[in-house]
């Protein structure tokens, strides 16, 4: 179905389902409670960094995760993106079409360049290629091009720019041909609401379509190739295949998925800084895709979404949250379990996602993919167990 094998149309129907039902899965808590609201996070500006951050990492899986090459430079296309998307609201309307177009095209375009040059090398030299491109991307953005990126202020849209194509009556935030991005429907059930964005479901459509993107190319013989270069390169390059024309294709489709996530980051919130094209941002790409699995298909989604959570939700847990929550403890133990939670959470969570990400690499290398597949072969092997010993049993039982 779809050109896909029924493994791999069961993964791409979990993603679906996860991005167009997430209003309803996020929100798992009655919206007063204390429980939701710390821990529910169906809320439309988190569930567009959800699903923005997906793509990105989806992206950066395949080069990352198909020919090994590690990348610490993917930010600097994730900002061109979103400054290309600015200008085109700024130039011509506040239509996302036209701007994410451009920011996909500015970033394949500027990932020809870096790809050209730091394919040149491999290992470790290749990522401090990507590293050193990516940093000066920044500096030039932060201080330099100012012209072009308002430096420290971050670009945006002003009344005063000319904005050619904007047609009367337009909406005077980023729309969908005249659909506003903000617009959104809100479903009460009781003590239960449920937000319903139009911003966030085009960002989850584009999620699907790039997730599918993904799939057929990691099924593709471009895809076995760029496997085989992660293999042996130098075998390959004995056979007298070139391997560079297939790794610089591999880096620019991924430089285009990271120009997506930045135009559609824009599209969310049509203000962009030099911050996002720095490295600390490059690294949390790379924390995302190992922490979720590289190499899986369904392990980037994961990863981003579980960092995203982290950093929004945990972060805001404080000391009267845990007070409240661990209330039906005696004093003393409360107190106890408040003073041990407490520094891994608020300001804290890099502590949480630190442990975390020690426990993924050191026992569960293949990320949480490998943990979930190391549980269902372990339920999986219950269940044999026990059908056997119940198929024994009933040999051994007389017959009535």
């Amino acid at each position: 179905m779809l050109g896909l094998t029924r493994k791999d149309f069961t993964l791409f129907a979990i993603v679906v389902v996860l991005a167009l039902l997430a209003p309803v899965l996020l929100n798992p808590f009655p919206v007063n409670s204390a429980l939701g609201q710390t821990f529910n996070a169906g809320y439309p500006a988190l569930m567009q960094r959800f699903a923005i951050f997906g793509i990105l990492v989806v992206g950066f899986n395949i080069l990352f995760g198909l020919t090994g090459y590690l990348s610490f430079g993917h930010a600097a296309f994730l900002g061109v993106g979103s400054y290309a998307a600015v200008w085109m609201f700024k130039l011509l309307s506040f239509n996302i079409v036209p701007a994410i177009i451009l920011s996909v095209v500015v970033a394949g375009l500027f990932s020809v360049v870096i790809g050209f040059v730091s394919l040149r090398r491999s290992g470790i030299y290749f990522s401090i290629l990507t590293l050193a491109f990516a940093q000066m991307s920044y500096a030039l953005a932060y201080s330099v091009l100012t012209p072009l990126t308002n430096g420290e202020t971050g670009l945006q849209v002003y009344p005063s720019d000319p904005q050619y194509l904007a047609a009367a009556g337009a909406p005077s935030g980023p729309h969908f041909f005249g659909l506003p991005m903000a617009q959104a429907t809100t479903l009460r059930l009781g003590d239960w609401a449920f937000t319903f964005q139009v911003g966030y479901y085009l960002c989850a459509i584009m999620l699907i379509a790039a997730f599918y993107l993904s799939i057929r190319i990691f099924r593709s013989p471009f895809g076995m190739m760029l496997r085989a270069i992660k293999s042996n390169q130098t075998r390959m390059n004995y056979t007298g295949l070139n391997a560079k024309p297939y790794m610089l294709r591999a880096f620019i489709i991924s430089g285009m998925y990271a120009g997506l996530a930045g135009g559609l980051l824009a599209a969310m919130d049509p203000l962009t800084g030099a911050e996002r094209m720095f490295w600390t941002a490059s690294g949390e790409i790379v924390v995302m895709a190992i922490l979720g699995g590289v190499g899986t298909l369904i392990g980037p989604v994961l990863g981003s979404g579980v960092i995203k959570y982290l950093e929004n939700i945990v972060s805001k847990i404080n000391e009267s949250v845990l007070h409240n929550a661990l209330a039906f403890l005696p004093d003393g133990i409360e107190n106890f379990f408040v003073t041990v939670i407490h520094p891994f959470v608020g300001e804290g969570w890099h502590l949480t996602l630190g442990l975390l990400f020690m426990v993924i690499v050191i026992f569960l290398p293949g990320g949480l993919v490998e943990g979930g597949q190391r549980l269902a072969g372990l339920f999986g092997r219950r269940s044999t167990a026990t059908t056997a010993a119940d198929r024994d049993a009933a040999r051994q039982s007389p017959a009535e």
